[in-house]
């Protein structure tokens, strides 16, 4: 068997950067928000239209946020999923200075 060397490579830990994905870090954050709003569904049991039913929120809207199909998603609204759902969203920001390649500056 022959073996082949494999290139470890650290990542920035949003992968949306690390496709060079324009946007990456909202990107990032929708994708976040998402897997909260199905944890949610997933906590409490709740199908689609049962999620209809409770929040005014359509159904085909959660079955795009469970197949993660967020290109219709804002921000803003996600976190109105959320709190419909019963809970409150809690951000901490940071704000880094990049080096002139385009890295987080140390």
């Amino acid at each position: 068997m022959k073996r082949e060397s494999i290139e470890l490579v650290l990542g920035s830990g949003n992968v949306f950067r690390d496709f060079g994905r324009a946007n990456a870090d909202v990107l990032q954050l929708k994708a976040i928000f998402a897997a909260e709003i199905i944890k949610m569904l997933n906590r409490e049991k709740l199908t689609v239209r049962a999620a209809h039913a409770r929040t005014g929120v359509a159904a085909a809207d959660f079955s795009r946020i469970r197949n993660a199909n967020l290109a219709r998603f804002t921000l803003d609204r996600l976190v109105s999923i959320i709190n419909r759902l019963g809970s409150r969203v809690e951000v901490k920001v940071n704000v880094r200075a990049l080096d002139r390649r385009g890295k987080v500056a140390a």
